[in-house]
């Protein structure tokens, strides 16, 4: 794998080859375009149940698939985080929520199609009521399941930064 910067050598806007690269930016010698790497907006929603149980989803493609995570996805551009994340969660769960309240952000990197992708991950939780059915979408869940938070183990969650927001998640119990 791969992180971002190594696939420019040549300029996007011109075609010349470029030399002025690194971790953070690239800019062509020749005409000067500028490219910031900046990382990509990772959202996920730890969403609570009227008993207190954690919906945790079952990823149903790579990276991590069979693993659990709240779930969530990649903000779109013209997106707030919230309008990401309450897309994101119905697009996966068929839930909608609106109100969010952040937990805490962490770094991630997201291996896919041989590029590593830089992400900071954003965390929010949430509470929904019991009368919403889930609505799982095949593509992207095996299945989801409500669980008492306190009988997840962390290495059963998909990412690393998804470890560290759960474990901010209890520290709030």
């Amino acid at each position: 794998m791969t992180i971002p910067h190594t696939h420019f050598n040549h300029c996007p806007s011109c075609g010349e080859a470029v030399r002025d690269v690194s971790e953070k930016r690239m800019q062509c010698g020749a005409c000067g375009f500028l490219y910031f790497f900046n990382p990509t907006i990772g959202l996920a929603g730890f969403i609570e149940n009227e008993r207190g149980e954690i919906l945790l989803i079952e990823r149903g493609k790579e990276p991590a698939k069979g693993k659990l995570a709240p779930p969530g996805g990649f903000a779109d551009i013209n997106e707030s985080a919230e309008q990401s994340l309450s897309r994101e969660v119905f697009e996966e769960t068929g839930l909608q929520v609106v109100d969010w309240t952040y937990l805490c952000s962490a770094v991630n990197n997201y291996a896919y199609a041989s590029v590593t992708y830089p992400v900071l991950d954003f965390f929010y939780t949430a509470q929904v009521s019991d009368n919403q059915d889930l609505n799982l979408c095949p593509e992207e869940t095996v299945g989801a399941k409500w669980f008492n938070k306190h009988s997840i183990q962390s290495e059963e969650l998909a990412f690393p930064s998804m470890r560290e927001a759960f474990g901010k998640l209890l520290e709030k119990f």
